[in-house]
């Protein structure tokens, strides 16, 4: 994934740190987008990650995303090399809790067909206002809205066109912030297969398709009474 390059005088390079204000989100967030190949990474000889600096600005302008670069005396995306630098910092775990705040129940469906997409929106809306509902068509572009909030709910396709859902929950995995997060995974593939091709995160259940939208909803349902009666 990263490798070491050389960064000459005219390489316009960030740390992680630069790109996370930059897109105005968490440190973690931006190590997440690495390992997912979200963002392109390189190392330098010294084994600091360094992120192309117009990889950051497409992302900005494609996802809206945005926060402020501050650059330091004119060495933001080049750091003396006779400076030391300190290490990565890795944020304390925060665990999502179900529950553990007001507000609707925050969820993310993450499925490519558009009819199924309305077709739950339409199942789930008797439990409105007590849910909030978002998309994402791909593995990628549900990295890229967790990287922003971590939903309280994540149901997930597995069969996914690029990143498919086993990569990107192999990626959440990886990610300590959103360790407590509820995941409901939906697949044709059984459990035999799935272990063959590596397995699902121990805390995921599995939902066998084919399963109707109304009865997603009924398992969404039962996390919202669990919800209240927590």
């Amino acid at each position: 994934m990263s490798q070491v390059i050389p960064l000459g005088p005219g390489a316009r390079m960030l740390t992680t740190r630069e790109a996370a204000q930059r897109l105005g989100v968490s440190l973690r967030t931006v190590q997440l987008w690495v390992e997912a190949d979200i963002l392109p990474a390189a190392r330098t000889p010294g084994g600091h990650r360094r992120i192309p600096h117009n990889a950051v600005e497409a992302l900005a302008l494609s996802t809206g995303l945005g926060g402020e670069l501050q650059a330091r005396s004119g060495r933001a995306s080049r750091p003396r090399s006779h400076e030391a630098e300190a290490p990565e910092e890795r944020p304390p775990a925060k665990h999502a809790s179900v529950g553990a705040g007001p507000g609707p129940l925050d969820v993310l469906l993450v499925a490519d067909n558009p009819i199924w997409q309305v077709r739950c929106e339409q199942a789930l809306s008797p439990f409105l206002p007590n849910i909030q509902l978002r998309f994402a068509e791909t593995g990628y572009l549900a990295l890229l809205q967790i990287g922003q909030k971590a939903p309280d709910l994540l149901i997930t396709n597995l069969e996914l066109p690029g990143m498919d859902g086993l990569a990107m929950l192999r990626t959440l995995e990886r990610c300590e912030s959103i360790a407590g997060m509820r995941i409901l995974a939906l697949s044709h593939l059984d459990e035999a297969e799935l272990r063959r091709r590596g397995g699902l995160p121990a805390s995921v259940e599995l939902m066998q398709l084919p399963v109707s939208p109304e009865g997603v909803a009924v398992r969404v349902g039962r996390w919202l009474l669990h919800q209240r009666v927590s």
